[in-house]
């Protein structure tokens, strides 16, 4: 009974993220639960797998709330710096720049009550993933191909999400971009469970 009502709750959330979604410009389409909550963690802060998405945003509740505005500020980094460190035509840090401090809030003996992390394409990897894909959408018209990685109520959960800039009927993109998720986590051995 009690894992029939985790499972409603999850998609009652997870249907309300579609409406609320939508009608922000963005649109989640896949909800998984990550099964091996320890596995996942470890891969997601001491390994290297994530890092070449950039983090729009993480809050991280424990003690104390954290948030972490992924957005690069403007005049921090000279051209020159932006230029080395890869990050000159970013509008959002890269999730590897973030990671160890984000693992210094996490770890510990008590985990946290919950936290989320919003993970997007950066604009070159957006691009390729588009044109592999045969989209009709150019980037122009997507703001962010992203992975919504959340921990509430003792349950890890990971959706999808694309934000559009621009009103279509076309699909088509979306189910790709669930199936490219997928195999993702299939290919780092990561474990989940479609909701």
């Amino acid at each position: 009974m009690i894992e029939k009502m985790k499972s409603l709750m999850l998609k009652l959330n997870y249907i309300s993220c579609r409406f609320i979604g939508f009608t922000m410009g963005r649109f989640f389409m896949l909800a998984l639960a990550l099964t091996n909550k320890k596995d996942f963690m470890n891969k997601f802060l001491k390994t290297e797998i994530f890092d070449h998405f950039l983090l729009q945003e993480g809050i991280v509740v424990s003690f104390a709330s954290y948030v972490i505005d992924g957005t690069i500020t403007k005049g921090f980094y000279t051209d020159t710096e932006a230029e080395e460190l890869g990050i000159k035509t970013f509008h959002f840090l890269p999730f590897s720049m973030l990671r160890p401090r984000i693992f210094d809030l996490i770890k510990g003996k008590k985990a946290p009550s919950s936290f989320k992390f919003i993970l997007m394409l950066s604009p070159e990897n957006q691009k390729r993933t588009m044109e592999r894909i045969g989209s009709s959408y150019t980037p122009a018209d997507i703001s962010a191909m992203s992975m919504n990685i959340k921990f509430q109520n003792q349950m890890l959960t990971l959706t999808t999400g694309i934000s559009y800039r621009i009103f279509s009927t076309d699909k088509t993109l979306e189910p790709e971009w669930d199936k490219f998720v997928r195999q993702f986590l299939s290919q780092h051995d990561i474990s989940f469970e479609v909701l």
